[in-house]
């Protein structure tokens, strides 16, 4: 790494080809797959991992078996193993990638991202040249062009520093600090204000961070209520029912905004649940982006199968579980949080504890704080001694912060969401790439394939669309989002993603077929292990 004299900004800067922001699961793929240019990972913590490491509690579990979340060419060791994986195996698993694949060595711990320049902004943050504007409308241009194009201040986090801010400068940058975690959302909550309450306010991110006997001592005895109804309430809910058993526990309250479905396994009236969602031929049924005119018939034709198909998982789920019973049933289809990755696994017992009274649910759409506990819009009230967000996270906002003008008002869209080509590719900022900010089934999967692709990219295997076209691209899969659910703006193409891959391997010049054969290409489902290339 050579450095530099900045004399515009009087600082001394690294100077690197490649520079990649986190070490989560996508930033450790986008080291790999960039590793001939011996890219620079700025992590801001002593750890990889991510979400795996610095947002999860003693329960958590993957969502999915082993085989469905794995790299392409580093498959578990024990693969075949039909439990979920714990968080803990999870880490062990991404230590074991990134050792084996040497990537650690990339990675410098304990480096913040404060501030990120474009190199072609002057002190006022005016465009000295016309790159950028002439981007906009025409082509993208080369990711790596032989001079740094972003400055990035990093700040040392280690005990042993006093907060000294480092310069890099980097040809082509990599953004995988993802939309979970550090930032959390603190929505219907007063606007945040807790004075009023007697009790302890702890957002899901600040109990993850506590060890096991701190976060026993939180909640034994305790009146707990959990905000949210998503996976990571549902399991700081098992959390609390856990640290109350026996007659001296107390009950914890699940306070819901929005009902979702939820799913106790993988297996539907004994069909394997991939039949209908993840295959060629149940995809099929689904819109996909520039579809022919034949195609849009035949999804039109075919409205009522998917519609059906909706309905008989629902009925499944509604005699499998107590959903009438605890007021748990949601008003939208099933299709629709599946499209939008909101589909969450059941821990074991969670409906038991229910039935025992370990576990009640409060419907609500507004809620504030009195000293006692929660207050409602029906002006009803809930004592509590603790009560954990499970609100979210606001990572377009972590983003924005570190962002400088003018790119930081092009991050979004008029509907708040990042419009990305594959998933990856902001059209209208150069030189940078997003990789971990559209969701799918597997997110790993789908991270690992576009870092195959964005390196490829990088070594100018094929070229990007002009601008024009990939704006295009982008509108045409959000507008299939927003047909598909309301709830679009997570930005999921969990019912295309097939297609979606197909695009990505097209431009990268391999054939998207990749099963043996036809019978397979069109009733099983695909996984890392379809995408994998002994020449890579």
């Amino acid at each position: 790494m050579a450095m530099l004299y900045d004399e515009k900004n009087d600082h001394v800067k690294q100077v690197s080809k490649v520079g990649i922001i986190g070490a989560g699961i996508s930033g450790i793929a986008a080291a790999k797959q960039l590793s001939k240019h011996n890219p620079v990972v700025l992590e801001a913590t002593e750890f990889i991992g991510g979400v795996w490491k610095h947002c999860s509690y003693s329960c958590t579990k993957l969502q999915t078996p082993r085989c469905d979340f794995e790299f392409s060419d580093f498959p578990w060791p024990d693969r075949d193993n039909t439990t979920f994986p714990t968080h803990i195996q999870v880490l062990d698993y991404l230590y074991s990638y990134a050792k084996h694949f040497d990537v650690l060595k990339c990675i410098k711990f304990n480096s913040k991202v404060v501030e990120i320049r474009y190199a072609g902004l002057d002190r006022t943050g005016t465009l000295l040249n016309n790159e950028s504007n002439n981007q906009m409308c025409g082509e993208y241009g080369k990711l790596l062009n032989g001079h740094p194009v972003w400055e990035v201040a990093v700040r040392d986090t280690s005990n042993q520093s006093n907060g000294a801010v480092q310069w890099y400068g980097f040809e082509f940058l990599v953004i995988c600090i993802g939309k979970y975690g550090d930032m959390p959302r603190m929505e219907n909550t007063n606007n945040g204000e807790f004075s009023a309450f007697s009790g302890k306010v702890l957002h899901s991110i600040e109990y993850s961070k506590l060890d096991k006997e701190a976060a026993h001592s939180l909640l034994n005895g305790k009146k707990v209520a959990v905000i949210g109804y998503k996976k990571s309430a549902i399991d700081l809910a098992m959390e609390c029912v856990q640290a109350n058993q026996g007659c001296e526990g107390e009950a914890c309250t699940m306070v819901i905004r929005t009902l979702h479905w939820i799913v106790p396994s993988y297996w539907i009236w004994g069909l394997p649940f991939f039949l209908f969602y993840s295959t060629r031929s149940s995809q099929f049924l689904h819109q996909t982006p520039n579809q022919t005119l034949f195609k849009t018939f035949l999804c039109l034709l075919f409205s009522p199968l998917r519609r059906g198909i909706s309905k008989f998982i629902e009925q499944y789920l509604l005699w499998k579980l107590p959903l009438v019973k605890y007021g748990l049933k949601p008003d939208h289809p099933f299709e629709e949080d599946y499209a939008s990755c909101q589909m969450a696994i059941l821990p074991e017992n969670f409906f038991e504890e229910a039935d025992k009274g370990k576990l009640k649910f409060k419907k609500a759409s507004k809620w504030g704080f009195w000293s006692g506990g929660i207050e409602f819009e029906d002006k009803t009230r809930l004592e509590v001694d603790v009560v954990l967000l499970a609100t979210g996270y606001d990572g377009k906002k972590k983003l924005q912060s570190i962002f400088p003008h003018p790119f930081k008002s092009l991050l979004l869209d008029s509907n708040g969401v990042m419009p990305l080509y594959r998933g990856t590719i902001h059209p209208l900022i150069p030189n940078m790439a997003f990789v971990g900010y559209i969701e799918s089934v597997s997110n790993l999967q789908t991270a690992e394939l576009r870092c195959k692709w964005l390196c490829r990219l990088a070594d100018e295997k094929f070229k990007l669309p002009p601008v024009k076209k990939m704006l295009e691209q982008i509108n045409e899969e959000l507008e299939i989002m927003k047909r598909s659910t309301r709830f679009h703006k997570r930005h999921c193409i969990s019912t295309f993603s097939i297609n979606h891959s197909d695009e990505i391997c097209k431009e990268m010049g391999i054939n998207p077929w990749r099963k043996t054969n036809w019978f397979w290409e069109a009733f099983s489902p695909y996984s890392s292990q379809d995408y994998y290339d002994e020449n890579e």
